[in-house]
């Protein structure tokens, strides 16, 4: 008998699926998907005269014995904000909420602090003003940056090229490495085409994320392997760690320690994922 793979943390997570809190049939099969997180969404994806209902079937999910997951909760500035953290606040399988449209670093603060201090708040950039905030966003308290491409290239008009979305891609990079915190996931590919999915979730990777939304069960596992480290990969990094090793663990040339950290994240990557050696 097989024990269950370990729990990923979030820090490491790169599959972020989202699932309709108003469509609680669809609760189980996300959480049976390979998705690394699950995000019960109450904000774009309800109804405003339906985010009471929603909002219920989500606690009462999350309050049964073994359940867990994440919240996208609704904007700092709605009339909806106050009312998720009252609901959510001491439910025993909160994992962390996402805090939709973050602009300020005191959007942070004030979900971090309506919390009680108690739960881990991500924030979704979702603007331009939120991109040109997104260091003091990250410096205020949250535990990861997720960036919202979608309503981004809504409010400037930037196309969903790999060019014209590399700024706001690097910012968020940028910003989350001066925060300290785990690279930033990247927005959705809309629409069931896989291949298109790869990629873009390539793109994002060369641009420092290392985790993505997901909107449909399918595309976990795409992510999932495209934000991995490759048997290859592992087979690089565990032959030049053998070799420094060999030769005395001393640094020999410029090269040696930028490959060090290189083969010392590749071996922590797939350790946590489990991913096996290419040979």
């Amino acid at each position: 008998m097989t024990s269950a793979p370990a729990p990923i943390d979030y820090s490491l997570s790169r599959s972020w699926l989202l699932v309709n809190g108003d469509r609680p049939d669809g609760f189980a099969d996300a959480t049976a998907s390979e998705a690394d997180q699950v995000i019960f969404d109450l904000e774009d994806a309800v109804a405003p005269a339906r985010k009471a209902t929603a909002r219920e079937s989500v606690a009462d999910w999350l309050a049964r014995p073994g359940n867990s997951g994440w919240v996208r909760i609704n904007d700092a500035d709605s009339g909806f904000w106050s009312d998720d953290i009252a609901r959510l606040r001491s439910n025993p399988g909160l994992l962390g909420v996402m805090l939709a449209k973050v602009e300020s670093a005191a959007h942070v603060q004030d979900t971090v602090s309506a919390f009680g201090g108690r739960v881990q708040v991500m924030a979704l950039v979702e603007s331009a003003l939120g991109i040109e905030e997104a260091t003091a966003i990250a410096r205020a308290g949250a535990v990861r940056l997720a960036f919202g491409s979608g309503d981004y290239r809504r409010d400037t008009g930037i196309a969903a090229t790999d060019l014209a979305m590399a700024y706001a891609r690097s910012r968020l990079t940028n910003s989350s490495r001066v925060a300290r915190l785990p690279n930033p996931i990247d927005g959705p590919t809309p629409g069931p085409d896989l291949d298109l999915l790869r990629t873009q979730t390539a793109a994002a990777r060369d641009h420092g994320m290392t985790g993505r939304l997901c909107l449909f069960g399918a595309q976990t596992r795409v992510v999932n392997e495209a934000m991995s480290p490759t048997g290859a990969d592992v087979d690089w990094a565990r032959g030049f760690l053998s070799d420094f090793a060999l030769a005395g663990g001393q640094v020999r040339d410029g090269s040696d320690k930028p490959r060090l950290h290189e083969a010392g994240r590749i071996t922590r990557l797939a350790s946590a994922y489990g991913v096996a050696t290419g040979l």
